[in-house]
């Protein structure tokens, strides 16, 4: 499955925006979880485009980009939601 960035984004944008001049798209194929709130339970996420930023991870599923950790084994641990908007969540980073 291929990954496709948001109109009028590109990965050059991303790595510009970003400040991340290594920043990539990932294959989307690995465990994605978002944490729940005050519980030790997570909630799979089935995204539809993650970008890599070192070990910071954005993923982009039901229409919200959510920020996490990408892990040794390759899975991708989030933490919250910065809604819709690439260009916010990549501020969060």
């Amino acid at each position: 499955m291929n990954a496709e960035l948001p109109d009028g984004w590109t990965i050059e944008r991303v790595r510009s925006v970003s400040g991340d001049a290594r920043a990539e798209l990932l294959p989307l194929e690995r465990l994605v979880v978002v944490e729940q709130c005050g519980a030790a339970d997570y909630d799979v996420l089935r995204p539809d485009v993650i970008l890599s930023f070192h070990e910071l991870c954005l993923a982009h599923a039901d229409g919200e980009w959510f920020m996490g950790q990408l892990d040794a084994d390759g899975s991708v641990v989030c933490w919250s939601s910065y809604g819709p908007d690439l260009a916010e969540a990549v501020r969060g980073l």
